[in-house]
């Protein structure tokens, strides 16, 4: 293909052609760069839609090296697919910044967005101008934000009574693989984050909590450690699989004799000097053993290894050790124990030796693998999720799924106020911003009516992922929660018998809900306020 160019010389006098890739460039503006955008925003909501709520399916995706990933995460799902489209590269975007934020939600803020986008091109059809209609969902939001705040309920973060945050995570976990071991799954991430949570500042260190995992046994073998698992065993199979009360020297030195470092070699011309320099090297390794000793420590920790030889003497001395603990690991042993990372030998001191109640070594039944566990720490804080499925892909999910329960409850430690699930605040939404469209005398009423039709999407998608007729089972949980006055009812996913969220504890945090709908709305903003848009041409 000829594009047609022209020739220009560098400084040597060599040519070289300059191209002209106009041609194959392709530029959309006005009406038809939105009409553009919109479809690929739809698409890529359309994709995820069927994976929100309990009911909501999964999606398998292979990547280019050809792992497999089973899923219904909204980001994973996002972060994983190849998108070329800009639009559709915001869409992805969006989904990682709730996921980041929140934690929770990430499927419905592009559901979202994509209806409100769908209902934005019907407007920009009928000739109002796209600022008006971005003006006009500002305005909606506002009012759509200020309904959350009000139905919203104080929820009481009590670490002595964790049921009600057990409950909190369950609705989370609700639409995960793991709901298998729902309860147990929940009970997990509650206990991990009361481990860590601070009350008084309102916060939760994530630093503190450490998801490890192993292909192997079932999901019920999951377990919650109140300290830190290592995936490294005793540097020697005969050195004591338990050491109890255990003073550690973390050390981010070789732990073996010293080397030669400057460029002189050292040449051995003698069995004589062979020995001598071995016997000068077991005595100064043995002399590095007994320093730490003296120190205080019955346990090495450290992040270089050290030869056979080396830790034949170790045995020999009765001194554990571990080798190739990695970076971030051997930071975590340091604040779980209370003890100081020591770059060199001379600078050990009793001090700075972390304390732990029980090392011990966990063995795997017939794969013959093993773990290292640090319990009854100095600092107590530290706690680590020791993930165990049946293959990869579930190890995966099961992680993914208690990251999205762990961010749930950090949330609510935050800003302890709760809002029904089920698509109750969605219709809640609505039903007060279509309220407000009807004081609005300006153009932006138009955009306003479709801001609250949007919002209808996410109740819509429950119910059809549920098995259910959408358009029938959400107008009569429209008109029940206007004739009630009870903004807690919702689509009955389960098929529970009530509508009712309260009663089907079906609870989410007010603060994923509010970031929904302004993350959406900001998006959209952006998308509307786009009319010219320059890309290669598909080829």
């Amino acid at each position: 293909m000829n594009r047609g160019g022209s020739i220009a010389f560098d400084e040597y006098g060599r040519p070289f052609i300059i191209l002209k890739d106009e041609e194959s460039k392709s530029r959309l503006t006005g009406i038809e760069a939105h009409k553009s955008h919109i479809l690929a925003a739809k698409s890529v909501a359309n994709i995820l839609k069927t994976s929100l709520g309990p009911k909501g399916l999964d999606k398998m995706m292979q990547s280019p090296d050809g792992d497999l990933t089973i899923t219904n995460d909204g980001a994973t799902i996002l972060d994983m697919m190849d998108v070329d489209h800009q639009i559709a590269k915001l869409m992805v975007q969006l989904s990682k910044s709730q996921d980041d934020e929140i934690g929770d939600g990430t499927t419905g803020v592009v559901v979202l967005a994509g209806a409100l986008l769908e209902h934005a091109e019907q407007l920009l059809d009928r000739g109002i101008h796209p600022i008006r209609v971005a003006d006009g969902y500002e305005m909606a939001a506002k009012v759509a934000v200020e309904e959350l705040n009000r139905i919203s309920e104080t929820f009481g973060v009590n670490l002595k009574e964790s049921e009600p945050l057990v409950k909190l995570a369950m609705t989370t976990l609700g639409s995960k693989i793991v709901n298998r071991c729902h309860r147990q799954m929940a009970e997990i991430a509650v206990n991990a984050i009361m481990a860590v949570a601070d009350l008084d500042r309102k916060d939760v260190d994530f630093e503190l909590i450490k998801i490890e995992s192993k292909v192997g046994g079932k999901l019920e073998d999951t377990m919650l450690v109140k300290g830190v698992i290592v995936d490294k065993d005793m540097s020697h199979p005969q050195m004591p699989k338990l050491v109890k009360d255990a003073k550690m020297a973390i050390l981010t030195c070789p732990f073996e004799p010293p080397k030669p470092k400057t460029k002189h070699k050292l040449d051995v011309k003698s069995v004589e000097d062979y020995k001598k320099l071995r016997e000068y090297e077991v005595k100064k390794f043995e002399d590095m053993v007994q320093s730490v000793k003296d120190k205080g420590a019955n346990l090495v920790i450290c992040q270089w290894g050290f030869d056979d030889e080396a830790n034949h003497l170790l045995l020999q001395k009765e001194l554990p050790a571990v080798r190739w603990v990695g970076g971030p690991e051997i930071e975590l042993i340091a604040i779980a124990t209370g003890g100081r990372i020591v770059p060199r030998f001379e600078e050990l001191t009793p001090e700075k030796l972390g304390s732990a109640g029980i090392v011990r070594e966990l063995n795997f039944g017939t794969t013959k693998e093993r773990m290292l566990v640090i319990e009854e720490c100095k600092n107590s804080r530290a706690v680590t999720i020791f993930i165990r499925g049946g293959n990869k892909m579930i190890v995966e999910e099961a992680k993914r799924s208690l990251h999205d329960a762990l961010c749930v409850i950090r949330n609510i430690v935050r800003d302890n106020r709760v809002v029904y699930g089920g698509g109750a605040p969605e219709i809640a939404c609505s039903l007060a911003v279509s309220k407000a469209a009807d004081k609005i005398s300006t153009l932006e009423q138009y955009a306003v009516r479709a801001f609250s039709e949007a919002l209808e999407s996410i109740p819509l998608a429950l119910a059809e992922n549920s098995g259910q007729a959408p358009i029938h089972t959400l107008a009569d949980v429209k008109s029940r929660q206007v004739k009630e006055k009870n903004p807690r009812l919702g689509i009955d996913c389960l098929l529970k018998g009530t509508n009712d969220m309260k009663e089907q504890n079906v609870i989410e945090t007010l603060t994923a809900k509010k970031q929904q709908l302004l993350l959406a709305t900001q998006l959209v903003r952006m998308i509307l306020k786009i009319d010219d848009i320059r890309a290669p041409n598909e080829m």
